[in-house]
């Protein structure tokens, strides 16, 4: 004892030694006494020293203290002041003070001769759980923080760091100069300094000095541990603590919601370009530019930034997030190829042909699609799926190649030149089942499996039973699925007519049964679990904002996500009835994909029969009966109506320029419908019940899966509210535009583009849906809205239907024999002199009126030739059509 006080003489030297330095001098102080008494056993034996515990003033009075005493049958006594310790030292008795205030006088003269001192907490809690005493040479009041190793950072004040040491050494916890790995928590005054940056970087919990106070104040509670959860969580250092933020590009719902999480968070916030701000948060897909010069003491960082710090539950380093302005000239150049200023109307049309085959060929699906999915940096350019011509040469420059076309021996039986329609919808089911599988891959490995994994910063971010809630049977759907893509692949690479599809459907059929009813019927469950989990946990809200801005998740929330799987089957059931269309009725398959649709039918049915929502079927029958002409396979279980937008048609198709175009967005196709001219009389049923009449004209029911891009055509003085599709059916070569004006202005025009790419985005199972929208300027394809809504513009187009009425009353095809055979005979009987009769008078007033039409210089009449022939020369024109 003699050789330890030393480093013991005082308070204060005490407090600010390591406690690493202390406890390796009583180790060797130990060692040294347990050498000597080794050596000298031999000559004598060492007398046995029993150790005894001494009451202290209060302490004595205590019978729940006495009573634990005789439970651990350790000898103890009474001392009432001071001067009684002399009498008590003996060389038989180790002698241990039990003191119940360790800041009296009494404590501070036996702490300063260098004896053992304990609190009644560490004799009750001995005698509770039977165990020996605890051997310390410090003054030990309770085992609140024993086996704790804490190092402090950012205190100034050296009376501060001495009390918390103190208070830190009696709670039995050991202090670190020094940050290492053996450190549990670090204590900190600040958010800033090398110690905090390795604390956060090593998962190491940071805590207020409030910690060590509010632990000391339950000293004397039994069972009390400072590191639980609930505890700490309570006075651990928030995020934000000493940071005032500002925000710039967010709307202001998000920012708000920012706001108040920087609030809950220990931080503060303060407009933009105020000069106490510490950092200005950005949204870098918005903001090009800053509005002010930052000053070199304001962090500016991107908003991941902001949420990371909540995921991880400690202030992350900003020089990984700070923000740069971004340039895009890959994007402006693209855009300026297709500007069109020459005035030349024959290089204009040649020049379009030329801008829609480079669409074109930027827009065919690769049968083989790269196994890394692109990011969205990359979006734009020749390297992603979209990209991809339809050679499997091909994906070799453009595309990381499959497994399966490294292998000479498969790859025997080249593609045809001319690819039939089978081989076609074939290759749509492989890059739709690829997609799918990658969107399952990108779930589990960004959302999943970051989830579930051990030694998460700040803690696990959900419970083990939330996650399992709300991912369920993915990883066996993923599972199954890449086992089916496999077998699909190989058939593409090996393409023969007679090789079935259906077989592997079939084969894999008992496994889609197993797996799809348990996601599928806890779908809801999942949806509400995320909802209420974002709402109550900070890091899980933080957690999501981070991964689904990634680009894997193609701007897609986790439950937009998640909805897939719900998704696919119909989706395969309606590519295998396509296939089995173009099945020749010898091929073998044509049974074969027969069964296999019915079991897909059966899982969807078993899945499927209590989730049917009648008010969606509602809306589809409401359709059927708006739209003359309408086909009935629109009627289907798993679609639903999502938007119904009023058009005016700008080019040859769908229909005539002006026509009004009505299209109906269902989830995976698009009806279009243009407003009937007039509309006679209503419709009677057998029974004698009327409807009202339809309204509509069918025009044509495309899958979403044609639509290989959408146009967003830029506002100018002659284009307003336009955009324009690029469709391909299958069985054509050449692509179709389309283009439109929107004449509501209730639903805007951004935002029902990116709903149109959404929902075909999730009909072809791919997650960048902000890929398929390319922006262009009107002249590159020749699209204007000048003349639409002008008085000309309309009589023009009152004219051309008037013209196509007259022709068709006009029409001698149309005109009786009977009345041409009365004109002849009339006019025949005026010209010898003959007064005609009463019936030969009325077909005279009737060719009269006819004749004297024909010879009045209307403009319908007038207009009917050159209409004609400028619409067979449009028709002759056209190389491309819809089917």
């Amino acid at each position: 004892m003699a050789d330890s006080s030393v480093l013991t003489s005082t308070i204060e030297r005490t407090s600010l030694a390591d406690s690493s330095i202390f406890d390796s001098k009583v180790t060797e102080i130990s060692k040294e006494n347990v050498l000597t008494g080794s050596a000298s056993y031999v000559e004598e034996e060492m007398p046995q020293i029993e150790t005894r515990m001494i009451l202290v003033q209060e302490a004595g009075k205590q019978e729940e203290l006495i009573q634990a005493l005789k439970e651990i049958k350790v000898p103890f006594v009474k001392m009432e002041s001071v001067e009684e310790l002399e009498s008590l030292d003996s060389p038989e008795f180790e002698n241990v003070f039990i003191v119940l205030d360790f800041q009296d006088s009494v404590f501070n003269e036996l702490y300063k001769t260098d004896h053992r001192i304990i609190g009644p907490p560490v004799i009750l809690n001995c005698a509770q759980k039977g165990e020996p005493l605890p051997f310390s040479c410090r003054p030990l009041y309770c085992t609140s923080m024993m086996n704790l190793v804490l190092c402090f950072t950012g205190f100034r004040k050296k009376e501060e760091l001495v009390r918390l040491v103190t208070l830190v050494h009696h709670m039995g916890g050991v202090i670190r100069k020094d940050f290492n790995s053996k450190v549990t928590h670090l204590v900190a005054n600040c958010t800033q300094g090398e110690k905090f940056r390795i604390a956060v970087s090593l998962g190491t919990p940071i805590m207020k000095p409030e910690w060590i106070y509010k632990a000391w104040e339950r000293r004397n509670e039994q069972d009390f541990c400072a590191s639980v959860d609930d505890f700490r969580n309570e006075f651990k250092v928030p995020p934000f603590q000493d940071c005032i933020l500002s925000f710039l590009g967010f709307s202001d719902e998000e920012k708000t919601n920012m706001e108040e999480m920087t609030e809950m968070q220990g931080g503060n916030c303060l407009p933009v370009g105020d000069e106490r701000c510490t950092h200005l948060i950005v949204e870098e897909n918005i903001v090009k530019e800053l509005p002010f010069e930052p000053s070199k003491k304001l962090y500016v960082v991107k908003q991941e930034w902001f949420w990371g710090s909540i995921q991880m539950d400690a202030r992350a380093g900003e020089t990984m997030y700070l923000y740069e302005k971004a340039n895009t000239p890959e994007l402006k150049k693209s855009v300026s190829l297709l500007s069109l200023n020459t005035p030349n109307s024959n290089r204009k049309r040649r020049r379009l042909k030329e801008t829609l085959a480079q669409l074109s060929r930027e827009t065919d699906m690769s049968p083989f699609p790269p196994r890394k999915r692109p990011s969205a940096e990359h979006s734009l350019s020749i390297g992603s799926l979209l990209d991809i011509s339809n050679t499997p040469e091909s994906s070799i420059n453009y595309g990381e190649t499959p497994k399966s076309c490294t292998k000479s021996s498969k790859n025997s039986t080249p593609v045809p030149s001319k690819q039939s329609a089978r081989w076609q919808v074939a290759k749509e089911l492989y890059q739709t089942e690829s997609n799918y599988v990658n969107i399952l891959a990108t779930i589990i490995q960004l959302f999943q499996v970051p989830l579930e994994e051990e030694g998460q910063r700040g803690g696990p971010i959900l419970a083990p039973e939330e996650i399992k809630t709300i991912f369920g049977s993915i990883p066996d759907i993923f599972d199954v699925h890449t086992k089916i893509k496999d077998d699909l692949e190989d058939l593409i690479v090996n393409w023969d007519e007679s090789k079935s599809i259906g077989d592997i459907f079939l084969k894999y059929s008992k496994d889609l049964v197993k797996t799809y009813p348990p996601f599928v019927n806890f779908f809801e469950m999942s949806k509400e679990t995320i909802i209420k989990c974002e709402k109550q946990k900070p890091r899980f809200h933080a957690f999501l904002k981070i991964n689904q801005a990634k680009p894997e998740c193609g701007r897609q929330s986790l439950v937009e996500l998640l909805i897939r799987p719900v998704q696919r089957l119909p989706s395969v059931a309606l590519l295998l009835n396509d296939l089995k269309k173009h099945t020749a009725e010898e091929n073998p398959d044509k049974s074969t994909l027969e069964k296999a649709i019915g079991s897909l039918k059966e899982v969807m049915t078993h899945i499927n029969e209590d989730k049917r929502k009648t008010e969606a079927q509602k809306q589809i029958f409401d359709v059927v009966y708006e739209v003359d002409g309408c086909p009935a396979n629109l009627l289907s279980s798993h679609r639903s109506l999502v938007q119904r937008v009023e058009t005016i048609s700008l080019g040859e198709h769908p229909c005539d320029r002006g026509e009004q175009v009505t299209l109906f967005l269902f989830n995976d196709c698009l009806e279009i419908a243009r407003k009937r001219h007039k509309v006679i009389g209503t419709f009677r049923s057998p029974h004698g019940h009327t409807r009202p009449p339809a309204s509509l004209k069918h025009i044509h029911l495309m899958p979403l899966s044609q639509i290989k891009k959408v146009l967003d055509i830029r506002e100018t003085e002659d284009c307003h509210n336009a955009f324009a599709l690029l469709v391909r059916p299958p069985t054509e070569r050449a692509n179709v535009l389309l283009s439109f004006q929107m004449t509501s202005e209730e639903l805007p025009k951004e935002n029902w583009l990116k709903m149109l790419c959404r929902h075909v985005a999730n009909t072809i199972c791919k997650a960048d849906a902000e890929n398929l929208i390319y922006s262009a300027d009107p002249e590159s394809f020749e699209v204007n809205t000048k003349d639409m809504d002008s008085t000309l513009s309309r009589a023009s187009r009152a004219i051309k239907k008037t013209s196509k009425k007259v022709t068709r009353a006009f029409s001698f095809s149309k005109t009786p024999k009977r009345a041409l055979r009365r004109a002849l005979m009339t006019s025949q009987s005026s010209v010898e002199g003959r007064s005609p009769s009463s019936n030969d008078k009325h077909v005279m007033s009737r060719l009269s009126s006819t004749s004297s039409l024909a010879g009045i210089p209307s403009p319908s009449l007038v207009s009917l030739p050159s209409f004609f022939e400028r619409r067979s020369h449009t028709l002759s024109r056209s190389t491309t059509h819809l089917i």
